[in-house]
């Protein structure tokens, strides 16, 4: 019984190239109580192995939250597997704009404390108290209301490259650093003010809007589905797109493009870019944004000492990472004094 990858990315790579099927990258969550989170984590791994899905899932006592990259021949199968859990039964499955073959390499399902780290302790409020849900149609209508505050709950590097016209975009490197901050910017609209929020897929938007709710704020709304069901809606629908650049996904593609609007720039030399990449120095990793032209010329490195480290026998490489779990840059996304045009 097989409970963990025995494949690296590089050689699952090759078996998906080799293979040449279509797969369908999506996402989907779920808070519910689960009174043994490995027990129903060993449960989806071993069932998603034999069914050939990838991707990334977090499974906690308070529910499920999963990307994943599903053979589209196995897709009936793999519906059917989730109907057969009784709260996952029907749950909404965002299937992404754009499809990539790579988009999950490896199949990593993980039990943590909870499915999104917002640093709340869910014992002092009310949990389910969440926000009205809206569609795309009824999203547009609240938007172009004066009286309505409009939230990117996403980090700065996601709003960066893609964002909805006239949201609040705050300058957070995760989503527990932004519960706080908006709601003392926030803090004088709590009564005469609709606060409307919207982020990926959902998920962060459903605890935040019960904690806003719990802080006072009377009218709380959330775009159902995130941006991912908001591009599908209003193209299906032929409604007016209000969503300008790309929408950034934390798979290998990076981003899907819901416009053609450009809005951020090479963080190397300042042209217009918006396509993220992770630096080449595997103990960097710095998640920023970067062009063709400087990928090439900066060897798809953040920096010169990246270069210079890069080009080192990889058994020097990996002496130098020993002792460092993980370099701070990686949680410092698209931040560093060595990018000249991170604004």
């Amino acid at each position: 019984m097989q409970l963990y990858n025995k494949l690296s990315a590089k050689e699952r790579e090759k078996l998906l190239e080799q293979a040449g099927e279509e797969r369908l990258t999506l996402s989907f969550y779920q808070y519910a109580k689960i009174g043994n989170p490995h027990l129903f984590r060993n449960h989806l791994f071993i069932t998603w192995h034999e069914q050939d899905v990838l991707g990334r899932i977090y499974v906690a006592h308070e529910g499920i939250n999963a990307q994943l990259s599903v053979p589209a021949k196995r897709f009936i199968d793999f519906k059917q597997f989730l109907d057969g859990i009784y709260f996952l039964k029907d749950v909404r499955l965002n299937i992404a704009i754009e499809q990539d073959l790579k988009s999950f390499l490896k199949l990593k399902v993980k039990v943590r404390d909870k499915i999104v780290a917002d640093g709340l302790n869910d014992a002092t409020f009310d949990v389910t108290n969440i926000g009205t849900h809206v569609d795309a149609l009824k999203f547009n209508e609240l938007i172009d209301d004066p009286n309505v505050v409009l939230v990117d709950m996403r980090n700065h590097y996601e709003s960066e490259i893609g964002h909805f016209k006239n949201a609040i975009t705050p300058d957070v490197d995760t989503f527990r650093d932004s519960l706080d901050i908006i709601e003392n910017n926030l803090k004088d609209y709590k009564e005469d003010k609709k606060l409307v929020m919207y982020c990926t897929g959902g998920i962060r938007c459903e605890k935040a809007s019960a904690y806003y709710k719990h802080k006072g704020f009377k009218n709380v709304f959330q775009l159902e589905g995130g941006i991912i069901e908001y591009a599908r809606q209003v193209e299906n629908q032929g409604l007016e797109n209000k969503f300008i650049g790309k929408n950034f996904v934390f798979d290998h593609r990076r981003g899907e493009r819901i416009t053609d609007d450009v809005i951020s720039h090479c963080h190397q030399c300042g042209e217009p870019c918006d396509t993220h990449t992770n630096c080449a120095n595997e103990a960097c990793h710095l998640l920023f944004i970067q062009c063709e032209k400087c990928a090439v010329a900066m060897e798809n490195c953040c920096s010169s000492e990246c270069i210079e480290i890069i080009h080192l026998p990889e058994d020097e490489q990996k002496r130098l990472r020993q002792g460092i779990p993980n370099s701070n840059k990686i949680f410092k996304k698209g931040r560093s004094e060595k990018l000249k045009f991170k604004k």
